[in-house]
């Protein structure tokens, strides 16, 4: 048990009768084409871009900027424009050394309550995950990806 964190990145790919086909879907398992999904049917990839754990100070940010305080392990949708806020609160932290600026939250499971090396790890793994997101570029034409984030304990 313990505090799990997950962002994930929803692109919808839904081919509609409608439109000419400019894309196509396949998936494989072991190398070998997965005959029980059918392609016509996908309407959306799902990518967990970030897994977190114990990083309880990432948490409590996600909670009070994106949850409104209500943290029910439920699932929430993230902006981009948010995601760049944390990863810039994350560069700031790292630059000044300065935890204060994104505190320590504890809970039951959350993990440790020091500032330790865990603490500026998850720090720096999210500043690359972010910025490997901010930098992906979405085909032409192509719906704009969503992010969500949820936690477990």
């Amino acid at each position: 048990m313990g505090l799990d964190m997950y962002l994930t990145k929803r692109s919808y790919v839904k081919q509609w009768d409608f439109q000419k086909k400019n894309h196509e879907v396949e998936v494989r398992y072991g190398g070998n084409k997965r005959h029980d999904i059918k392609p016509e049917r996908i309407s959306e990839i799902v990518e967990q871009v970030m897994y977190w754990r114990k990083a309880n100070h990432i948490h409590g940010w996600f909670v009070e900027n994106v949850q409104q305080g209500r943290d029910e392990c439920q699932e929430s949708y993230v902006e981009l424009h948010d995601l760049i806020e944390l990863s810039d609160l994350c560069k700031k932290v790292l630059e000044t050394k300065n935890p204060d600026l994104l505190p320590i939250t504890s809970g039951f499971f959350f993990g440790s309550t020091e500032v330790d090396d865990f603490y500026w790890e998850d720090t720096k793994a999210t500043i690359k995950a972010i910025d490997d997101i901010v930098s992906e570029k979405v085909p032409e034409g192509a719906p704009a990806p969503t992010f969500y984030y949820q936690a477990s304990w």
